[in-house]
């Protein structure tokens, strides 16, 4: 009796259910969900702060599986033209269905997408939360330790800073600042190296005085503010009641270092 020999699709189909037995099922993400929202709650986060968090991680994964997907490798070439049509019609449909299924997650952590202009005008001003300020500071301070130590000024304060600069822009930008900060960063970063050099912790100028923040991870936040909307955050720096001679002196050390030497 001559034994039969397994084709490949016969070998897809046999793989499949070994494959799909690692997969978690929707009982368990739920699970790892509230658990996630317990342990945040117990830390204080409040719970539409903490869903709103886990929607941006959602959307992102799905990003990344849209990113994914646009990377598949071609179709075989032994498979033939009718069978190319139908892989890039079937990449199609996932790649569309992954881009709604992202929408929805956005949505979820940030409401209706529209620009942040129309949601301001509409919405009036969006109170800066507790979470919008440690997503900042989780941005922010790696890029500050790559030009000096550890902040000494008082959290207290920062966080007071971080509120006064994420004031200035709506609910959309605070979701995408974490890569406006870097970006930022990268295209100012000989200018930014000798600021720090010369006003910095490293530097012989006190931590107290009109060059304090050089000394916090905070600048970062503001000099970007003040290159891109001044004067949002010389309102919302007011609103704050914050040092003025803070951000004067911030803005007079970054215009100096544009200057050339004299």
């Amino acid at each position: 009796m001559r034994k039969h020999q397994t084709t490949a699709d016969e070998e897809d189909t046999i793989n499949t259910p070994e494959m799909l037995r690692h997969q978690l099922d929707s009982a368990s993400v739920m699970n790892a969900k509230k658990t996630l929202l317990e342990l945040l709650g117990r830390s204080g986060v409040f719970r539409g702060e903490a869903e709103r968090l886990i929607a941006l991680v959602e959307a992102g994964a799905l990003a990344d599986a849209h990113s994914e997907v646009g990377k598949a490798e071609g179709v075989p070439d032994e498979k033939g033209e009718p069978y190319g049509i139908g892989w890039h019609d079937g990449a199609r449909a996932v790649s569309d269905a992954l881009v709604r299924i992202t929408e929805r997650a956005l949505e979820r952590a940030i409401g209706p997408a529209t620009s942040d202009s129309v949601a301001d005008a509409a919405q009036g001003h969006h109170p800066v939360g507790r979470v919008d300020v440690e997503r900042a500071k989780v941005a922010v301070t790696p890029l500050s330790l790559s030009f000096g130590d550890a902040s000494d000024l008082d959290p207290e304060v920062s966080d007071e800073v971080l509120t006064a600069v994420l004031g200035t822009m709506g609910v959309v930008g605070r979701v995408g600042y974490a890569g406006q900060l870097e970006r930022f960063t990268e295209s100012h970063r000989e200018r930014l190296a000798e600021l720090y050099a010369q006003y910095g912790p490293r530097s012989r100028i006190a931590v107290h005085g009109r060059y304090s923040l050089l000394h916090s991870p905070t600048s970062i936040a503001v000099l970007e503010r003040l290159t891109a909307a001044p004067s949002a955050l010389r309102a919302e720096w007011e609103y704050a009641e914050l040092p003025p001679a803070w951000l004067e002196g911030l803005a007079t050390a970054w215009r100096a270092s544009q200057a050339p030497p004299g």
